[in-house]
Order: structure tokens, then C-alpha cells, then sequence
């Protein structure tokens, strides 16, 4: 049903017919430009050297060819220098908006045959989730859903981030400043609790390395000599050695801040198939790290740290394990990634990971590579940019982020107010009303980060995002909404729809704005695929508003249930739009929206 691909089998048949069967080049057939008139354009300059002709003359023969042999599918054409412009028969697209009716999965491929793991998240357990994370984990959920329509076996996982001197941190300052305090005692969720006390450490240091300085030490051996930050690092030792008063700490800690993410997670609609934790796969880094180190891939320096030499790819020298013997994020990604494919064998693996970290994961491929593991080449890093605010970029550690619980409770909360005002949840009960807030507030937040390109860096704008109008998830949401209620109204006055055969009133041809939208909507699968391809959900964002807008100008003009609309168009826009409701809702779906089923 892809129409580019049955006018490039015309055009193929066209050279091969007037040039000879040998003589068909790769020809290049896309969508028609809309200032010209015409459903898809053929470039003929390839064409030349074996029709022997000006590209205009060679055009114009092809397309009387096509006209000639091909009455069923092409209606008429235009040359313009050398791009043939082809347009279809209102019958061709009216037998697609049947296939379409027949195919209720229509853009979805069944099986592929490829095993892909995406990870995203990847928290650290010293802080509560934030704006970047939000970001993340939209990302890595929806490119999960895009791939998962492409036909793959998708294992979504999260890595842990709960070790290390980060946790310490926080650890520390609970010991030193907390009086004992829990989530309960203080009636915050635990990932809010232990990133308050992280907060406090970095307060705590950075006075720490004031008052040394102002003793005369200079700011560099103060900041690695000030006494909370030499404690942190001593606990950090312990851990590795499972000092049980240090592990209990870390055990009870960590357990707040996981019942703290798993509230959010349920709130942002993600889910993950294996959670990782690196406290348990950074021991296997090690081991990676000595065999390399046996074998004189790696090379180790007069402090007893380890480390691998990449200047001889262009890079320079990484660290693998510290002098101390302590491990860095390297060795637990070495580890992990081992660990995974032994269990999984996938054939892709995707790190949904900031743009920060690109040359982590460089590293990562060559020294997998240097190791032996061929399957490194089926490394990809998903690089995202940041989300920034007008105030500027945040700082967790100062504690000036955007915290995601909060954001989205604000976010529902402004959709209640915007619906309430502009009188879209008028005589609904309380709890349909809070429904709805939910929905289009999540959505607005999921669209509004999903449709930006995951390579920008993008400026998030909380009351841009819940707007009824304009490139929105609630416009989006509305186009939807508003299609379910003239269903349901139809239903109640007994309007006939088309049967899923999609057999119409035989004198029924549909209109130029019909034949948009079904050409619109038979673009859904080639859609899904580039998503796929590109790791791309805003491939799909763009794809839903345009079908959105392409049909609210449609319903403007073209009423549907009105009194003095002919039976006949009745039955066949109301088919129509139920087509537009559920492939928005479909397109909704690999962004992980929910579409409300009024508004």
C-alpha cells in the first residue's frame, strides 16, 4: 500500500518498456513538493543517457506511457524540466482507504527476527529524579515502543547507578547531619530524602575547601584534602570491603530511594523488563579489567591504577581501575555489557544516555573491541542533548533542578486549569475531570520533549507545552477526542459506517482534501520505519500533528453529521475519520500518550 512504491513499479515498468529491460536504473521517485501540483515526482536526469533524449522530452514520454498503461492508478501528470509530477486516481486512493479498513495493524511489523536491548534511566541513588531524567526516560521508552513496531524483541532495562563516591556522599551527610531521619519521620518520598543529604554534603565541602584556602592551602590539594570529602572516600573503601556497618547504611538508603522511583515511574507511564544494579556487575568489570591486564591489552602505572592505551585510535589514555583498587564507571559498563549479551545475545544494544557521555561509549565499543567481543560493532549510543530551562542549565548538587514528581504534578495540574477554562471538561463528574488532567498533562509533557530531535538541546516551557492549538500534545489529544465524540454521537442516531471491507457507494469518489488524509495515512508504516531507523520518536511526533492538522481543516470544510450532509459522504467521512482516530491514536502510542476518549 505505500504509493511511492507503486509509482516507482510504474515508472520502472515505463523505462524498462520504452529503453529496454536492461537499461532501468535506481530511480528516484518521492513525494511531490506542494507548490507543485501532483502526488509523487519522478527525477529523470538519471535517465538520460539511456533515452538519449532532453530530460523534459523524457519525462513527458514516460508519463504518456503511464497514462497509457497505467488508467488504473495514474490519472495525469506535469512535467517540470526534468521532474515528471504523477498524479493517482481518486480510485487508487479510495482502494487504499480500503486496505486500510482491512489492515486495523497497519504500520506494524510482526517479527524481524532481531533481539535489540535499549537501556535508559540509569539513575544514580544519590538523588531524586529531575527535568534530564524525565527527558531520558521518555526517550528510551518510546524509542523501545517505535522498535518494538518495527518487528524487534525489545528488552528494556535500567542500570542502577547505586555504588560509588557519589552515594558515599550522601551517606556521609545522612550519618553526620540526618538525627536519623527517615522518609517517614519526615513525610518525604525517600529519593527526595537522600538527595537533600547530598545537597548538604556539597554545601558542607564546599566550606570545608574555603577554610582551608583561607589557611593559605591552595583551592586544588584543599579540594582533594578537605576532611568530609577524605571520608567519603574511606567509606567508599569500606563498601568494596562489605564493612557491614557501611553496607547496612547503603542497603537502608538505597531501599528509600527505590520506592521513591518506582512512584515516579508508575506516574511517567515507563516500565523497564530487568532492572541491573552496578553493585553487582562492577566486580565483573574487574575481572575484565585484570584478564586485559594479564593479556597486555591494559597496562598498569607506578600507583597500581590500571588503565587501557587508546592514543593508537585516536583518543588517549582511559582509567580502569584506581590505584586503591577502587573501580570507576568504565569497569562496571565493561561488566555489564559482558554480562547482558551472555544472558541475551542480542543483536543491537542502545544506550539511551546524554550527549556528556559520547566519549564514555566510544571508549566503551573499543575497548569491548580490544577484548575480543565482535559484537561491540552493534554498540549504539542514543545521544540526546539536555533540557534546559530559561533560568539556564541545573545543578543537582546545589540542588537547583527541576524535580520530576514536582513537574509533573504541576504539569496535571495547569491542564486542569487550561481544560476548565476553555470549557472542555464542562458537565463531567469530579473524577473524569481528573482523568482527563492526567492524561492531557502527561501528554503535553511527553510531546512537548518527544517531537524536539534527540541530538538538540532543547528549552523546555511548561505553559508552551499545555496549548490547545499549535504543534501540542493536547492539539493532538483534542483532534482525537473530538473524533470519538462524533463516533459516539453517530452511533446514537444510527448513522451507518463502512464495513471493514471498505466497499463504499460505488459513485462515491472522495475529494482532494479526502484523498490528503488517505495519503497521509498511508504514510504511517514508511513512518514507523524511519522511526526505527533514525531512533527518532520526533519522526512520529511530526507525522501525528500534521495528520491532526490535515484533518481538523478537512472536518472544517467538510462537515460530517450534519443534517444536510448526502448519506453516502456521511458514511464515508465518518469512515474516514475513524481511520485518522486510530492511527493518531496508534502514533500517540509508540510515544507512550494516552489518548482520552473525550475532552
Amino acid at each position: 500500500m505505500n504509493a511511492e512504491n507503486t509509482v516507482k513499479d510504474c515508472c520502472e515498468r515505463a523505462v524498462a518498456a520504452l529503453y529496454g529491460a536492461g537499461a532501468v536504473p535506481a530511480l528516484q521517485v518521492s513525494k511531490t513538493r506542494k507548490e507543485f501540483e501532483g502526488d509523487y515526482t519522478l527525477v529523470t536526469f538519471p535517465l538520460l543517457k539511456v533515452s538519449r533524449k532532453s530530460p523534459e522530452a523524457t519525462a513527458q514520454e514516460i508519463g504518456e506511457w503511464l497514462r497509457a498503461n497505467c488508467p488504473e492508478t495514474v490519472a495525469g501528470f506535469n512535467v517540470i524540466k526534468g521532474f515528471l509530477n504523477v498524479s493517482l486516481t481518486p480510485e487508487y486512493w479510495l482502494g487504499c482507504l480500503g486496505t486500510l479498513m482491512r489492515t486495523p495493524g497497519y504500520g506494524f511489523v510482526c517479527d524481524s527476527g532481531r533481539t535489540v536491548m535499549v537501556e535508559y534511566s540509569s539513575p544514580n541513588t544519590n538523588k531524586p529524579l529531575h527535568l534530564g531524567h524525565i527527558r531520558n526516560n521518555l526517550l528510551g521508552y518510546s524509542v523501545s515502543k517505535i522498535l518494538e513496531a518495527n518487528g524487534c524483541n525489545v528488552m528494556k532495562v535500567n542500570l542502577v547507578n547505586d555504588r560509588g563516591i557519589h552515594i558515599c556522599k550522601s551517606m556521609l551527610a545522612w550519618l553526620r547531619f540526618g538525627g536519623g531521619e527517615t522518609p517517614e519521620s519526615s513525610g518525604m518520598k525517600g529519593d527526595h530524602l537522600v538527595g537533600k543529604y547530598y545537597v548538604a554534603f556539597d554545601k558542607a565541602y564546599k566550606a570545608e575547601v574555603k577554610e582551608l584556602t583561607a589557611r593559605g592551602m591552595d583551592e586544588d590539594t584543599a579540594k582533594r584534602e578537605a576532611p568530609i570529602m577524605r571520608q567519603a572516600q574511606e567509606m567508599l573503601r569500606r563498601w568494596e570491603a562489605k564493612d557491614p556497618e557501611v553496607y547496612g547504611l547503603w542497603e537502608k538508603m538505597n531501599g528509600w530511594v527505590y520506592k521513591g522511583f518506582d512512584e515516579t515511574y508508575a506516574a511517567l507511564g515507563v516500565s523497564f523488563d530487568k532492572v541491573y544494579y552496578e553493585s553487582n556487575t562492577y566486580l565483573l568489570g574487574k575481572e575484565l579489567v585484570q584478564k586485559g591486564l594479564a593479556e597486555g591489552i591494559f597496562f598498569r602505572k607506578e600507583d597500581g591504577s590500571v588503565w587501557a592505551d587508546l592514543t593508537g585510535d585516536g583518543l588517549d589514555q582511559k582509567l580502569l581501575l584506581r590505584g586503591d583498587g577502587t573501580s570507576v564507571y568504565m569497569t562496571q559498563d565493561l561488566g555489564t555489557a559482558v554480562q547482558r549479551h551472555d544472558e541475551y545475545r542480542f543483536d543491537d544494544m542502545i544506550y539511551v544516555v546524554g550527549n556528556e557521555q559520547n566519549y564514555h561509549f566510544q571508549v566503551l565499543k573499543l575497548i569491548l573491541g580490544k577484548l575480543g567481543y565482535a559484537w561491540s560493532d552493534n554498540i549504539f549510543h542514543l545521544s540526546y542533548g539536555m533540557v534546559e530551562l530559561p533560568e539556564g542549565k541545573m545543578k543537582s548538587r546545589e540542588g537547583t533542578v527541576v524535580d520530576a514528581d514536582d513537574l509533573i504534578a504541576e504539569m496535571v495540574a495547569t491542564a486542569r486549569t487550561v481544560a476548565e477554562e476553555a470549557g472542555k471538561v464542562d458537565g463531567l463528574s469530579s473524577d473524569e475531570i481528573a482523568e482527563i488532567a492526567r492524561i492531557v498533562g502527561l501528554g503535553a509533557l511527553k510531546y512537548f520533549i518527544l517531537k524536539v530531535d534527540p541530538k538538540k538541546t532543547m528549552l523546555f516551557d511548561p505553559k508552551e507545552s499545555i496549548d490547545f492549538n499549535g504543534n501540542t500534545g493536547p492539539f493532538i489529544q483534542y483532534t482525537y477526542a473530538r473524533i470519538r465524540s462524533l463516533q459516539r454521537r453517530a452511533e446514537a442516531e444510527g448513522v451507518a459506517v463502512a464495513a471493514s471491507t471498505g466497499d463504499f457507494d460505488a459513485g462515491r469518489r472522495p475529494q482532494p482534501k479526502e484523498i490528503e488524509l488517505i495519503k497521509h495515512l498511508t504514510e504511517f508504516g514508511g513512518v514507523v520505519a524511519q522511526a526505527g531507523t533514525e531512533f527518532s520518536p520526533a519522526v512520529v511526533a511530526a507525522y501525528a500533528y500534521e495528520l491532526a492538522k490535515e484533518f481538523n481543516q478537512y472536518y472544517h470544510d467538510y462537515p460530517i453529521l450534519k443534517a444536510d450532509v448526502a448519506p453516502a459522504d456521511r458514511t464515508f467521512r465518518l469512515s474516514l475519520a475513524a481511520q485518522v482516530a486510530g492511527t493518531l491514536n496508534r502514533a500517540m502510542g509508540l510515544l507512550g500518550i494516552e489518548m482520552p476518549e473525550r475532552m
